[in-house]
């Protein structure tokens, strides 16, 4: 069964603090009619925003990708309101973002001289515990557009994927292109080889993941070589650990991945990937 997700009490909607049953966009909005529009997902640890400033730099990078005129880090105080508002200043939770386009007579070109819809709201997380998790996940063909990269609200074909995943009892979708690997249906994916961490490489095949580029910086600082190259399938009986990251997944370990109803892949290992929790835990943390 899959978990249920409340509402949060209360929403921040283009400059009024409202409760979901009072928050209303038109219907002419582009975020509801083309899906123009980005969002950002940041970790709050014990009420404390992590890697916020990198939160915000890529939703002002998505931003500027698509020419939506928006200073992404003048919501930074509305964050924290967020937190302070939803009672979760000592609380594991994130904040999620989403700023839209606007509300314009439906075009398929970009209008002029229309204002965003910005809506921001904060929820519990459960950020304990990840290192104690494994997951058991597919791998199908990466079916998305060519701009992985933009953190966009049009997100029809990561839903399918995860949604394949978890309808046949897996915990993610893992997904390939021309075979090779790219990254999860909402995470962002690493492989150990032969002690070596490889990873695909920025650009606009994967989005580029916080927790990813703190996985590096660890990574980097225990001495571990990290690859950026991406992995093909065929590759996998030389994978010795697999693990994907993510903001609120954060840094989990695969234990088997099946593809075309085959299971192409067991865990050998998970040394590394603890050594990499550990770190991050520390981090997160203090």
């Amino acid at each position: 069964m899959k978990p249920e997700k409340k509402y949060p009490s209360e929403v921040y909607l283009n400059g009024k603090w409202l409760k979901p049953d009072e928050a209303f966009v038109s219907v002419f909005d582009r975020a509801f009619m083309f899906g123009d529009g980005i969002y950002e997902v940041t970790p709050f640890y014990n009420g404390k925003g992590f890697k916020l400033k990198e939160h915000l730099k890529r939703l002002q990078y998505c931003l500027d990708e698509i020419q939506v005129a928006f200073d992404a880090f003048s919501l930074e105080k509305l964050m924290y309101e967020a937190i302070e508002r939803a009672n979760l200043n000592e609380a594991d939770a994130a904040v999620y973002i989403q700023v839209s386009r606007g509300v314009a007579a439906r075009s398929h070109f970009v209008p002029e001289k229309i204002e965003t819809t910005v809506l921001l709201y904060a929820f519990p997380v459960t950020l304990e515990g990840f290192e104690k998790k494994t997951w058991e996940v597919i791998a199908t063909e990466d079916k998305r557009w060519h701009r992985c990269d933009i953190k966009s609200t049009a997100l029809l074909a990561n839903v399918m994927a995860n949604e394949e995943a978890i309808a046949a009892g897996f915990a993610e979708n893992l997904l390939v292109r021309k075979g090779y690997f790219t990254e999860g249906s909402h995470s962002s994916l690493f492989f150990v080889k032969y002690g070596v961490v490889h990873t695909h490489p920025e650009g606009h095949k994967i989005l580029s993941g916080i927790t990813r580029a703190e996985v590096i910086n660890i990574c980097a600082d225990l001495n571990i070589k990290v690859v950026e190259k991406p992995v093909h399938i065929d590759e996998l009986v030389e994978v010795e650990e697999i693990f994907v990251t993510g903001t609120t997944t954060q840094i989990i370990p695969i234990s088997s991945i099946t593809h075309k109803n085959k299971k192409v892949y067991s865990a050998q290992k998970d040394s590394l990937t603890k050594k990499l929790q550990e770190v991050f835990i520390k981090r997160t943390r203090e």
